[in-house]
């Protein structure tokens, strides 16, 4: 059987950083996401029996190594609980292909995980499948609950990802500039049991999660962003902190920032939020995205992209072969 999904990359909100069991992918703490509408990637899965092992092609390239294990550790989980020993190929393309830091592993993985349950005919529920994509990327596991989302790092034993309650009249808008970087995200999660600031933020992380949680329900944009951005800073100053003091920022990073101050001075609502990468999300309200766009483009910034929030992985029927 063939069968195809559709699922959007996630934006830190209250950022995960760091795993407490690197195996299973379970982090140290809880963490919060936003889903991205404007980019996505779809995922085609179908069984072929004519293979001699699984086939996955991302973006144009056969993958290989470490990067195909981390799909087959998914794949192996769907198919044990199928019953179903026959091989599978795999086809997933982003719908931008520069950038590091914007979340396409959450979104590959939350694609591939409902795309191969229903090709091997799993009957699974969302927690259950939440848990066998975070295998393969943490973060998929909130771009496969879509729109706002809590991945608990323990609840009850159990790590996974669900939707939070949101304010019915939310109005927030996303403006991304990707910029493109080597840096591997595992790298850099490595690096925070070497940084002496991480313990700080081990202790302040559960009072920020509820904070955020109160800001999605009520819609208060303005906490939403301004929260996102301090967490930012402090997820960036244990990476720099760590190990190997490693720096994901670029110099238009840098740039961003200082036009998102400005702009703040200038009256416009605007936070910055940056994942493990050197990309820049713009938190804004919907009827400013327009100006942060102009603003940042008169600032040769770069080509920004705007977006509103995002919805959870939904099964398609535009195959990609």
């Amino acid at each position: 059987m063939k069968a195809s999904a559709i699922a959007h990359p996630i934006q830190g909100l209250i950022k995960y950083h760091g795993l407490a069991d690197v195996e299973r992918r379970i982090p140290f703490h809880d963490s919060i996401s936003v889903c991205i509408d404007a980019l996505h990637t779809i995922t085609t899965v179908e069984l072929d029996g004519s293979l001699k092992d699984d086939l996955v092609i991302i973006n144009g390239k056969g993958i290989s190594g470490k990067d195909k294990g981390r799909v087959a550790v998914v794949l192996d989980a769907l198919k044990d609980i199928a019953g179903h020993p026959d091989h599978l190929r795999v086809m997933s393309e982003n719908n931008l292909k520069e950038g590091k830091g914007l979340g396409f592993s959450a979104s590959g993985f939350a694609a591939l995980g409902v795309a191969a349950s229903k090709a091997l005919g799993v009957e699974i529920d969302d927690k259950g499948l939440s848990e066998v994509v975070r295998l393969g990327a943490g973060s998929a596991t909130r771009s496969l609950a879509g729109r706002f989302a809590i991945w608990y790092a323990n609840r009850e034993g159990r790590s996974y990802a669900e939707q939070l309650v949101t304010s019915s009249g939310m109005n927030m808008a996303m403006v991304i500039v990707p910029i493109a970087s080597d840096v591997r995200t595992d790298e850099a999660h490595a690096e925070v049991l070497g940084s002496p600031l991480f313990e700080a933020r081990l202790r302040i992380v559960d009072e920020m999660i509820e904070i955020m949680k109160t800001a999605i329900e009520k819609g208060d944009i303005s906490t939403i962003g301004h929260l996102a951005e301090e967490d930012t800073l402090n997820l960036h100053a244990i990476t720099m902190t760590g190990r190997s003091h490693m720096i994901l920022w670029e110099p238009n990073t840098i740039r961003i920032i200082r036009e998102v101050l400005k702009m703040r001075q200038a009256g416009i609502q605007a936070w910055f939020s940056i994942d493990t990468g050197p990309s820049v999300f713009i938190n804004t309200l919907m009827d400013q995205a327009q100006e942060v766009t102009s603003w940042l483009r008169r600032a040769a910034c770069g080509d920004p992209i705007t977006s509103k929030v995002g919805d959870a992985p939904k099964l398609i029927d535009q195959h990609l072969f």
